[in-house]
């Protein structure tokens, strides 16, 4: 039997970057504030995975990055969602309503058949 934790990282691996495209397409947010607010949802388990996935996002274009002063220490970097960001979400957001629906419809019937 395949340990809850391994089914957890994957599916967390393979929807993390619409999740953060999600939540930066609510409004431009700095760095921390996307770890914390994944860590309260317990889709991240590290920062050390956040920070490359936001580059690899910003080199595909589907953020943009501002830097600004902070009252609290160094200077920050603030995440804004493009056109491209938005067009990928969209895409991710209408495939996930169909794949979401597939596979509750299959776990449903799988629990239908075993009882």
């Amino acid at each position: 039997m395949e340990p809850t934790g391994t089914i957890s990282t994957n599916l967390r691996k393979g929807v993390l970057e619409y999740c953060v495209l999600a939540m930066i397409g609510n409004g431009e947010m700095y760095g921390l504030d996307i770890a914390n607010g994944l860590h309260g949802q317990g889709l991240l388990t590290s920062e050390g995975t956040l920070y490359p996935l936001l580059a690899r996002l910003r080199r595909n274009g589907q953020v943009e990055t501002s830097w600004r002063e902070s009252s609290q220490g160094a200077p920050r970097r603030y995440y804004t969602l493009t056109a491209t960001g938005r067009e990928s979400l969209t895409a991710f957001s209408s495939v996930w309503n169909e794949f979401h629906q597939s596979v509750i419809n299959i776990l449903n019937s799988a629990i239908g058949d075993s009882r």
